[in-house]
């Protein structure tokens, strides 16, 4: 792919699968669906722990999104929808997963799935997504007790990161160490609007910036941005960052630094992304459900 050709702001998709396990000896499979307005994810889970998850883009067909992204997680596996025994929809696209068995919102799923990624001691969530940012405050067992969310603009989000990535030619994978390849750390952009962000950050580069600085003011107005979210909820720890923008290093540590209190990093030792942090909540509900109907079923 030629430099002229060559698409930016797409970031890898994803595909992870729990070497060993086998789900044909699971009593319940549950997955959990999180239709994005640019990424999508599947988490399947087998007797509650982690079996497969895969991340691709959002299409501009919610149900097609949600059935190719949950065909990558079940590739190679022998798996197939008559398999799974419940299935939750989250993120934007909820309401259009043609096969959920239910529906819940993306900051419920979130705050759930981060909880079970990091612990009981999580009490604050960023959750930097495509088109909004949220933080969100939970209990000990990852319920959500108050949130707040950006406006609805592009702004501060992943795909504002993805037209700065495209404006500038640089892969959005590289972006976050690139911001840091500079001799000094210069004052945010004036506007992270991703209109007008792509044209000062066009009028910088022709007044002699460098492209690796222009990455480090527009990642500086991006932390700050979601800093002020931070700052108007308040901020409980532990604190932890969920969807693509987390993967940033250079938004994530100007975050950092603004709150003065770093994110809880995922265990060494896990599998875990923080891009599928709905989708596994999701899928945590989807077998708590699943559980509770086989209760009620049996008591009947």
């Amino acid at each position: 792919m030629t430099k002229e050709t060559q698409e930016f702001w797409r970031w890898s998709e994803k595909n992870w699968r729990a070497p060993g396990l086998d789900w044909r000896d699971a009593s319940v499979v549950a997955a959990g669906i999180d239709v994005g307005s640019v990424s999508s994810q599947a988490v399947i889970l087998v007797d509650g722990e982690l079996f497969a998850y895969h991340s691709t883009r959002t299409g501009s067909n919610s149900p097609d999104s949600a059935k190719r992204t949950l065909a990558g997680a079940m590739e190679g596996t022998g798996m197939t929808l008559d398999d799974v025994n419940h299935i939750v929809g989250t993120g934007y696209g909820r309401v259009n997963v043609p096969f959920a068995n239910r529906a819940i919102t993306e900051i419920a799923c979130h705050a759930r799935g981060a909880n079970f990624m990091i612990g009981p001691t999580v009490r604050t969530i960023l959750d930097m997504g495509g088109q909004d940012c949220k933080v969100i405050r939970c209990d000990e067992k990852g319920k959500v007790q108050n949130f707040i969310m950006n406006d609805k603009c592009a702004a501060g989000t992943g795909r504002g990161m993805e037209v700065i990535a495209d404006t500038l030619g640089v892969s959005v994978e590289d972006i976050g160490r690139r911001s840091f390849e500079i001799d000094e750390e210069p004052a945010p952009v004036s506007n992270v609007c991703t209109v007008f962000a792509k044209s000062e950050a066009t009028a910088l580069l022709k007044v002699g910036w460098s492209i690796n600085r222009v990455l480090a003011a527009y990642c500086a107005a991006m932390a700050e941005r979601v800093a002020g979210l931070i700052d108007r909820l308040g901020m409980e720890p532990d604190f932890f960052i969920t969807g693509g923008i987390a993967k940033n290093a250079g938004v994530v540590v100007r975050i950092e630094r603004l709150v003065g209190r770093r994110a809880v990093p995922l265990p060494e030792d896990t599998n875990f992304d923080p891009q599928i942090a709905g989708a596994l909540g999701a899928a945590l509900f989807a077998d708590a459900l699943y559980r509770k109907e086989q209760r009620v079923a049996a008591a009947r």
